[in-house]
């Protein structure tokens, strides 16, 4: 399956070591003007080698759009566009053309497919995503009142106690780890060098604030809209968890404690439902965490298995991120963007 969404709709293709990676964006309304300096800002925020505590391939991830656009404006028809592979070091993966890296898709898509690309994971690679930031970065521009906001909210157990309403989101792209408080990002970044300098890697997550969604996007029982966004995020490469609104922390208290109380203008004192309820947008904030594992890549010995069935040895070569939440940030952002893009179409479909 390489197409996502619905009604706005993208479908991808390439490889981490092809030649390109490149995707069409289907429904599209025409007549969109488009500011391609900032779609190409969201896909800086994504691209590798912009920091010291993250991968060091080096990519300047600059998109070519190929049709559906004239005089910066979308016409209706599918929009393409290409992303150049630049920097690929294929060399670096040889050791594992008969080893099955532990905690990769190496294993389930030789065991599926009986044949895989070797070559930075090839379709399972994190290059992958880059497509997805363009797709969202034009449903953002459709989606011009609505506010989408990530960051990083935790490296470790290093966590940003502070609520989100708290935070100035405008800090976020002031450091390298995108953690809108400087005196935590300082220690996120402290930690994850650390952690990189000794070869190993470490997981965090990633919390996205969204603003202005209208009442009545969603739809019941099977097409809710925090179900979609779940979808969308437990998508994203090296992505473990989900959770909106309270939570698992909602879990752990009484419906008194737990319950939304109405104002009289249909706003509610509290927000743990999280701008969501039976599945419906409310009008009020939507906030989201996702939880990212640690890149599986490490460079230290690991104890594998090869094509043969036979315990190796193996350790891990390449150019990996220490830490994937700096750069997931973006991606978090563009998925979400493109689910409520299919909301919108839909919802305003409706009044017709």
């Amino acid at each position: 399956m390489n197409t996502f969404g619905r009604i706005f709709r993208l479908t991808t293709f390439g490889e981490s070591h092809g030649k390109v990676i490149g995707g069409v964006i289907d429904g599209c309304p025409a007549g969109i003007k488009l500011d391609f300096e900032k779609i190409q800002h969201e896909l800086d925020r994504r691209k590798p080698g912009q920091s010291k505590i993250v991968t060091q391939r080096k990519e300047s991830d600059t998109v070519q759009f190929l049709s559906g656009i004239f005089e910066g404006k979308t016409t209706g028809a599918s929009i393409g566009f290409l992303i150049e592979n630049e920097n690929q070091k294929s060399k670096d993966y040889g050791h594992i053309e008969e080893i099955f890296r532990p905690s990769h898709a190496d294993f389930t898509y030789q065991k599926k497919y009986g044949i895989r690309d070797h070559r930075g994971g090839g379709r399972t690679s994190a290059r992958e995503t880059a497509n997805w930031v363009v797709g969202g970065a034009v449903a953002k521009q459709i989606l011009s009142d609505i506010k989408i906001n990530a960051y990083v909210s935790s490296v470790g157990d290093l966590f940003l106690e502070k609520p989100y309403q708290d935070l100035d989101f405008n800090q976020t792209e002031s450091n390298i780890v995108r953690c809108p408080d400087q005196e935590v990002a300082a220690q996120m970044i402290e930690k994850i060098e650390k952690v990189r300098k000794s070869g190993d890697t470490i997981g965090g997550t990633v919390t996205c604030v969204i603003q202005n969604v209208p009442i009545g996007w969603g739809e019941p029982i099977f097409d809710k809209l925090h179900a979609r966004l779940g979808q969308a995020m437990l998508g994203i490469n090296a992505v473990k968890g989900f959770e909106y609104g309270s939570g698992f922390c909602g879990a752990k208290m009484k419906g008194s404690e737990h319950n939304d109380l109405f104002n009289v203008d249909g706003t509610t004192k509290s927000n743990l439902s999280g701008g969501i309820q039976g599945g419906i947008s409310n009008g009020m904030d939507i906030y989201f965490r996702v939880a990212f594992k640690p890149v599986a890549t490490i460079m230290q010995e690991q104890e594998t298995i090869n094509s043969k069935g036979e315990l190796v040895q193996m350790h891990g070569k390449g150019r990996h991120d220490p830490c994937v939440v700096p750069r997931a940030v973006p991606i978090v952002e563009a998925l979400a963007a493109m689910v409520l893009t299919d909301f919108n179409f839909l919802q305003n479909s409706k009044t017709f």
